[in-house]
């Protein structure tokens, strides 16, 4: 579904990507892993084309899409649905309405059909009944749960999370993984997760990579990454 070849990104002298390489599989779950700031966040932005690489190629469901003007991508951009860190909520709208946005401003769809896939898609993340609600009125576990609804609301092919457990209790974190893995079963989607919580990653995960120093390191099955050798892995499930 997404292939990337020798990716590269510098910030202000900073060498964030280096020459990175990166296939993820159609239907998979994969969380990639690595400290704070190794360039998990930068790595979802660039997949879709929110900023532009200095080096290499990105593929998103067969077509290269780092040479695209801004109308085709915003054609490709629609395959996706992004989950922000800080769920990204329109604090003016409705829970119904920040859920309805995309299908209000991109399709030609009626009041009433938006309607019935807003209802449709909070029900799914465990929030039917919410539509009137405020964001001030939210648990930040709310948020988040209405932020993934937002991000299906258009049946995206894949879903991009960025540190979808960050500010959460564990609780609630471990609600929200149980949603994501769920949205996998029933969804059939393609989903990139980027985390540094090693217990939702083991969790979600069919696949998980290490970025580390511009790079993968490793990209296996939850299992196969546990018995690696590689230095920097042993020392990063050390935390857990």
């Amino acid at each position: 579904m997404i292939k990337i070849e020798n990716l590269s990104k510098e910030f202000e002298g900073h060498q964030v990507l280096k020459g990175l390489n990166l296939r993820i599989e159609k239907g998979e779950t994969l969380v990639v892993m690595g400290r704070s700031g190794c360039g998990k966040s930068v790595l979802l932005k660039l997949i879709i084309g929110l900023i532009p690489p200095d080096e290499g190629q990105i593929w998103v469901d067969g077509s290269e899409i780092t040479k695209l003007n801004e109308k085709q991508m915003g054609a490709v951009r629609r395959k996706f649905g992004m989950v922000f860190q800080s769920a990204a909520l329109f604090d003016s709208l409705t829970v119904a309405e920040n859920v309805g946005f995309s299908l209000s401003r991109h399709t030609y769809m009626s009041r009433n059909e938006i309607t019935h896939i807003v209802s449709e898609k909070l029900e799914l993340v465990g929030l039917g009944g919410t539509e009137e609600l405020m964001p001030s009125e939210l648990s930040g576990g709310m948020k988040k749960r209405v932020s993934v609804a937002r991000a299906i609301s258009m049946n995206p092919e894949i879903v991009l999370y960025d540190e979808p457990t960050t500010g959460l209790d564990p609780v609630t974190s471990g609600e929200i993984n149980f949603l994501i893995a769920e949205l996998y079963r029933s969804l059939k989607v393609t989903s990139v997760v980027v985390t540094h919580d090693l217990k939702s990653a083991f969790t979600i995960a069919t696949r998980m990579a290490m970025l580390h120093e511009g790079k993968m390191v490793a990209i296996d099955t939850p299992d196969e990454f546990r018995k690696n050798t590689e230095p920097v892995i042993k020392q990063f499930l050390l935390n857990m």
